[in-house]
């Protein structure tokens, strides 16, 4: 299959607002055909997400409010790369932060984009393990509480409903796919 009749050449883009972690813009592009269309795009910073085992059946996960969806969520800890950092550095720092331990063990799984019809959200997942405490301070705009959970159970949070945090669900998955794996 060729790339070239799905490529869309972007002719011009207007950005419609500026903030803090993302940027709207609105894209006109040229599609394969001559024709031309506009794509409003999301262009968000990125992120890691980390799956942070507590021993070897139980994942770290945080509590806390999502003005998006005006709930509480249960997700894993995760958080935007500063400019100044490599990922691997945001996931060592946010896990400090967020769950108040520091990975003797990190490594980076893969990457993923949230949703790309509309936003180049990226973010990338690493596994932590062999957790020494040594906590930072949390960002003082962010209000997160830390649990453990048994993996199986934590499935079953996401089959009824608790979970429903994108990142979190692919998470558990993974963690639930390494259990089976090692039996």
């Amino acid at each position: 299959m060729s790339e070239d009749k799905f490529y869309e050449k972007t002719i011009k883009s207007d950005i419609i607002y500026e903030g803090k972690i993302l940027n709207l813009k609105v894209d006109t592009v040229e599609l394969h055909d001559k024709k031309y269309s506009k794509r409003e795009i999301v262009d968000h910073n990125k992120g890691v997400g980390i799956i942070a085992y507590d021993g070897d059946d139980r994942l770290w996960l945080v509590s806390q409010y999502r003005i998006a969806i005006d709930k509480v969520t249960l997700e894993i800890p995760a958080g935007l790369v500063d400019s100044n950092e490599v990922p691997v550095e945001t996931a060592r720092r946010e896990l400090q932060e967020e769950v108040g331990y520091y990975p003797e063990e990190i490594e980076f799984l893969f990457n993923m984009y949230s949703s790309p019809g509309f936003t180049n959200d990226k973010l990338s997942f690493f596994v932590a393990r062999n957790l020494v405490e040594h906590r930072l301070d949390q960002d003082e705009d962010e209000n997160v509480e830390a649990q453990s959970y048994p993996i199986d159970d934590l499935y079953d949070m996401v089959q009824n409903g608790e979970i429903t945090d994108a990142k979190t669900i692919i998470a558990i998955q993974y963690a639930i796919n390494q259990k089976l794996a090692n039996k």
